[in-house]
């Protein structure tokens, strides 16, 4: 899938840089191919690994995929992003196209394409996710479009919807229920100001953790702490870089005795190693800072 992404991205516009019409524009510069081409060239791409094949029967189905993506315009999200879920889509489907069926790209691509957007908008039309089985997936794709015609839902619209979607009616309404709500602002709604009467939850949480700016200094500071050491550490001897390593450095602290009969030596000797190292780390670090 990558090499398919990396061979088109770069070679056509993208759907959320600039304006979205000159993007959609800019797709009839694209010619559609004839069935004859579109066999030759998933052949090329199918047998033979020929990227730009690929490259041709993407960009030929692009404007293909914009008809489709302003068709969930209806869930308040940006068609830039639609068309580039789409778009993700149509890579997809390239991929997988079999030439030997004897069908168009297009046809196969539909599917490809719509569960691409399907998943953009159930990520990103909510903060809480509002469907995740397989009943309630479907049913958000159906339930806005038969609201449309039936209004508010009474127990008989909720009876017919269940029948037609071939899902519970306990599911029907939890959906609506879902549907209704949308997220509340965590922070104060626009051009209100914190004497006025609005409350947002972001007032009443605590805070005593260090701020942003406080996190990345310190994060900055045990970063540099750390290369430090590792670079004072590199200029020790490599027994002493043992001594150290497995005296502070190590998940469990060995002591004098178990590496004075692991060196041969005496525990004193293993000791005067130590505060030897130690002072020359200290010498290290400071010198570098």
């Amino acid at each position: 899938m990558s090499y398919v992404l990396q061979t088109t991205n770069s070679q056509f516009p993208a759907a959320n840089v600039g304006s979205i019409d000159a993007y959609l524009y800019s797709l009839r510069k694209f010619p559609i191919l004839d069935e004859e081409e579109e066999q030759a060239l998933a052949i090329r791409f199918h047998e033979h690994g020929d990227l730009e094949a690929a490259r041709k029967l993407v960009i030929s189905n692009l404007r293909f995929v914009a008809h489709i993506a302003r068709g969930y315009l209806g869930y308040g999200l940006p068609l830039a992003d639609l068309i580039q879920e789409g778009n993700l889509g149509l890579m997809k489907a390239v991929r997988r196209f079999d030439p030997e069926r004897k069908v168009r790209l297009v046809s196969f691509a539909v599917h490809w394409i719509r569960s691409e957007i399907h998943e953009y908008v159930l990520r990103n039309w909510s903060i809480v996710k509002v469907a995740t089985t397989k009943a309630q997936r479907k049913l958000f794709f159906n339930l806005r479009s038969s609201k449309k015609r039936l209004g508010w839902f009474s127990h008989k619209e909720v009876e017919t919807v269940a029948k037609d979607l071939n899902v519970k009616p306990e599911t029907v309404l939890e959906m609506e229920r879902r549907l209704s709500h949308h997220d509340a602002s965590f922070d104060l709604p626009m051009g209100c100001d914190e004497d006025s009467d609005h409350f947002a939850p972001a007032a009443f949480l605590a805070a005593p953790q260090q701020t942003p700016e406080e996190h990345l200094e310190e994060s900055d500071w045990r970063e540099q702490s750390t290369r430090q050491m590792m670079s004072a550490l590199a200029s020790l001897d490599e027994r002493s870089q043992h001594i150290i390593t497995s005296r502070w450095l190590g998940e469990k602290k060995r002591t004098l005795q178990q590496l004075a009969t692991e060196h041969g030596v005496s525990a004193e000797r293993i000791r005067q190693l130590e505060q030897g190292a130690l002072k020359k780390l200290r010498e290290t670090i400071d010198i570098s800072l």
